[in-house]
């Protein structure tokens, strides 16, 4: 069983390339959204659920998003403020390195050894261009988790009109399948056990110091096949904000519902 509430990772270090040329001069997570940056969405959704430990991964134009929200941030004046640790992919290394790689390099963060030698096993993961306003980051579902034994627990939203073939299956009892008949959406959002970036599932040494690229899917699949990831289907408003089109239509969806 965790010990406190777990860290969590977010991931805002990808170029934006769709989001062009909106994305030239601003990093994607700071486009504005409701009058707030796309990514204080984020923050905030974790600071209501009283996870207060955030790190995020940057590379382009990443020294933006630390002048905005610098390492300590009170999203929401009511809660108790968030401590923020980056991990400079941009600076470090010159580009992004992927889900996999990023996580590798951000482990001694999310899962810091304390003065006993224990080391934190569990952590969040969620992406910064995902508007998901109504998700619940919970203290049970980390606890159910850690009983679990699995090597993560994702979200899974129904297929979009951009994405109709989705990501992974679901079973009856809850497994997230690699393949199945129906498959759903990843969400990006998800706990992950520190083990699943370990060998035999990761080959990246820890801290990731060769800033290795490496994409997030194969570690699941590969867990999937063994029974080793749990999942669940999320019916809550969720949208990938992968265009200027669909950031548009929500900002102008919001300006429709104001009296």
């Amino acid at each position: 069983m965790p010990e406190g509430r777990i860290a969590a990772m977010l991931l805002a270090a990808g170029r934006g390339e769709r989001m062009r040329p909106l994305t030239d001069a601003m990093p994607k997570p700071m486009l504005p959204l409701r009058g707030k940056p796309l990514m204080q969405w984020s923050m905030e959704a974790l600071a209501r659920g009283g996870f207060s430990r955030l790190v995020i991964n940057t590379a382009w134009l990443g020294e933006q998003i630390e002048a905005a929200f610098g390492t300590v941030c009170s999203p929401l004046p009511d809660l108790a403020p968030l401590q923020i640790g980056y991990s400079r992919e941009g600076a470090d290394f010159g580009t992004a390195l992927e889900t996999a790689g990023g996580i590798v390099r951000a482990l001694p963060r999310l899962c810091p050894v304390d003065g006993s030698g224990h080391c934190a096993e569990l952590f969040w993961v969620l992406a910064s261009d995902v508007f998901a306003p109504d998700f619940c980051f919970e203290q049970t579902a980390v606890e159910r988790f850690a009983d679990s034994g699995k090597l993560a627990h994702i979200w899974l939203v129904p297929n979009p009109e951009h994405h109709p073939g989705g990501d992974f299956g679901l079973s009856s009892g809850g497994l997230a399948l690699s393949q199945a008949p129906v498959q759903y959406t990843y969400s990006t959002i998800g706990l992950y056990s520190r083990k699943l970036f370990a060998p035999p599932w990761c080959h990246i040494a820890n801290g990731n110091p060769q800033g290795v690229k490496a994409p997030l899917a194969p570690l699941l699949r590969a867990a999937m096949d063994n029974a080793l990831v749990s999942a669940e289907l999320y019916r809550g408003a969720w949208t990938d904000i992968g265009t200027p089109e669909r950031l548009q239509e929500l900002n102008q969806t919001s300006e429709r519902d104001k009296p």
